[in-house]
């Protein structure tokens, strides 16, 4: 309704004229009346306003959750492998999927919880925490290799989250509560409740994590492909060291050691290489042990009045025996092995490890192995501010990575410091375990240092960069060549740390080149991760996300949208579904199951009988794809029903046995005979 107003006097009243916009009759109402249309006609009007605001805020609502998911996949990668609070059901159902297809494994225990929490459950928090986190999922059976959902009640659940509070935070079940409400969720799949925990990775000052009150007579665990298993009382004390950031593992003084322990040519060069990159540093005119003093390599305990040679001094600059001794490092033995010929039967090409002709110690192994690290890499021919520049990224990334195995070796421990070079990658390996997260690794950031003097050692002679930056530029300096990813693997008993840095080009000159021709050129406007995800699945003749995830540093969610678009934009075609989908190039020429691949045909056979055709076509590496058109089976099929069997078996090997999901895995037949009861 219009309001149009108009005053008239009738009396001592005065009244007010209301046209209808419909009619257009006028009506004469006094001003109580009037007061009363004109209030009905302000409320339809804020109702209508709230009615819009709440749309506006509806909207406003959804955008903003929208924003907060896609934050939530750009950290879900760093921080955890999965976020368990505010999954979407089919997120869940993906998510589960994808941990029944990996089986149980390092990071991943199924329980089935029929009766009440297991008390095992407590013995995979511990190992979980004290390795690399994981997931335990209550409500799946395992039975004769396949995963049973037998899910839990709405009640089960809810009693089992109120004893598992109870139970971790009682001191008398384990020591410490790592988890908070958000490391719980239950969620449905399949139409069964499941409950799934994550539990992270202790950081360096919590651990061990262990059962009862008592660190010590197997109440201590860890995790390895075996399962969980029971810590010695030695591995416990390593934990316990580690976790003392305040005493450094090469801070400990040695009793009974002096300069006659200390290599003098070793000495002299370090200090030689220090003055020529300080050459106005006051340190220069120190004596001997006054300089030794300032690098840590002697110090006096305060507490105790006690002083000498630290066990970094002696490793930096001591002779080999000294270094050897019972009380120093007995179990020390620096190894470079190289293997530059391609012909297997010679064991290696070159090696340089403790063999009497030079004293041992950390910096001459130093010396030695770097030139020869990275005399196989392209130098180039670069002037910047008048000086030559004769380091990549690449040549950084070596070197960090090279001083990485050094100073986080514990020498305390099994194992030798040992350092590869292939043709084809690197590899570093050294005693221990990793101070961080396999996350944290990667993020780089802020270091972790178990030998913080040697850190300074090398530092202070620029062989090493600055605290923290060491991880960043080993993955940037593979980044920039094109080569596969960097990956680092922990092993136990012993600890060790291996670190591969593979030369496998992600972007072959061949493979761009075909594909140009394949695509008519267009393949030039694609991004570089793009155009590394298609390369590789021509070069692969196929590859699914998880692989992926190995060869492009992004998050699993956001690699499907990239294999979507290229499949949209014509460059690939998918197979399967879910988890399952495997992405080949779209090329008219590629063959998929011709009638002369497949042996035996599509009918149902025993597992025996599969495995037999397996083992006779793999008698070399051959992938997945290739055994699954060769058997005419379903690629699925046979990565998740057979070849776990088989590797369980023994019947069949990894071509990368330290990273199952490696990019380029391969599998070869064994000599091992078959076990039909396996």
């Amino acid at each position: 309704m219009v309001i149009i107003q108009k005053n008239i006097e009738e009396g001592c009243k005065t009244m007010q004229e209301i046209k209808c916009p419909n009619c257009g009759e006028v009506f004469v109402v006094d001003e109580v009346g009037y007061a009363k249309i004109v209030q009905q006609v302000r409320d339809k009007e804020f109702v209508r306003e709230i009615k819009q605001r709440e749309k506006d805020f509806e909207e406003m609502k959804e955008k903003d959750l929208e924003l907060a998911k896609i934050k939530q996949k750009e950290e879900m990668e760093n921080k955890k492998p999965i976020v368990l609070n505010n999954l979407e059901e089919w997120d869940f159902t993906d998510y589960i999927d994808s941990l029944i297809q990996k089986e149980e494994a390092v990071d991943l225990e199924f329980k089935v919880a029929k009766d009440g929490l297991p008390n095992s459950l407590w013995d995979t928090y511990s190992s979980f925490a004290n390795t690399d986190g994981g997931v335990i999922v209550l409500g799946v059976k395992e039975h004769k290799q396949q995963f049973i959902i037998e899910g839990l009640t709405k009640e089960q659940i809810s009693q089992y989250k109120k004893d598992f509070w109870n139970q971790i935070n009682n001191p008398d079940c384990v020591n410490e509560n790592l988890l908070s409400d958000n490391d719980l969720y239950e969620g449905r799949y399949k139409e069964r409740n499941l409950l799934l925990i994550y539990v992270p990775r202790a950081n360096r000052g919590q651990r061990p994590i262990y059962r009862t009150r008592n660190p010590f007579g197997g109440h201590t665990f860890k995790r390895n492909h075996e399962g969980d298993y029971k810590c010695t009382d030695a591995e416990v004390r390593r934990m316990i060291a580690d976790s003392d950031e305040s005493h450094p593992r090469d801070s400990r003084i040695l009793p009974n050691y002096s300069m006659e322990d200390i290599d003098k040519e070793t000495l002299i060069q370090y200090r030689q290489l220090f003055a020529n990159l300080k050459p106005s540093h006051p340190w220069l005119n120190l004596n001997d042990i006054e300089f030794l003093t300032k690098l840590e390599a002697y110090r006096k305990d305060r507490s105790t009045k006690v002083e000498g040679f630290t066990l970094a001094g002696i490793l930096m600059f001591g002779k080999t025996e000294s270094i050897t001794d019972p009380e120093c490092a007995p179990n020390y033995f620096p190894d470079y092995r190289e293997h530059l010929n391609e012909n297997s039967d010679i064991r290696w090409t070159d090696r340089i490890c403790p063999d009497g002709t030079w004293e041992a110690n950390l910096f001459q192994f130093y010396r030695k192995v770097h030139p020869k690290l990275t005399a196989p890499l392209p130098k180039p021919f670069l002037i910047r501010n008048g000086i030559r520049i004769d380091e990549t990224p690449t040549h950084i990334a070596v070197r960090e990575a090279f001083i990485n195995t050094l100073i986080h070796c514990d020498f305390s421990e099994e194992g030798n410091i040992v350092v590869e070079q292939w043709v084809d990658k690197y590899r570093f390996k050294n005693p221990g375990t990793m101070l961080v997260s396999k996350a944290q690794y990667y993020l780089g950031g802020d270091s972790v240092c178990r030998n913080k003097a040697l850190q300074k050692m090398f530092m202070l002679i620029g062989f090493s960069e600055k605290a923290g930056s060491r991880v960043n530029k080993i993955i940037k300096g593979w980044r920039e060549a094109n080569w596969q990813k960097p990956y680092v693997e922990e092993f136990s008993r012993p600890d060790k740390v291996e670190l591969t840095l593979p030369m496998i080009s992600l972007l072959p000159d061949d493979a761009v080149i075909k594909l140009k021709e394949l695509f008519d050129g267009k393949v030039e406007n694609l991004t570089q991760d793009e155009l590394t995800a298609l390369v590789t699945c021509y070069s692969e003749g196929g590859i699914n996300n998880t692989q992926l995830q190995y060869v492009i540093p992004q998050h699993r969610s956001d690699i499907t949208k990239m294999l979507k678009k290229l499949c949209n934009q014509g460059f690939l075609i998918s197979e399967g579904n879910r988890k399952g989908t495997k992405y080949h190039v779209n090329d008219p020429e590629r063959k998929v199951g011709s009638p002369e691949e497949k042996v035996g045909s599509s009918k149902r056979l025993k597992f025996e009988e599969l495995q037999s055709i397996i083992i006779s076509i793999a008698e070399d590496y051959i992938t997945l794809d290739e055994i699954a058109k060769r058997t005419n089976r379903t690629f699925d099929y046979i990565a998740n029903k057979i070849i776990p069997r088989m590797l369980k078996n023994r019947t069949i090997e990894y071509l990368y046995p330290g990273v199952p999901n490696h990019p380029k895995q391969k599998y070869k037949a064994t000599n091992k005979k078959t076990n039909n009861k396996q």
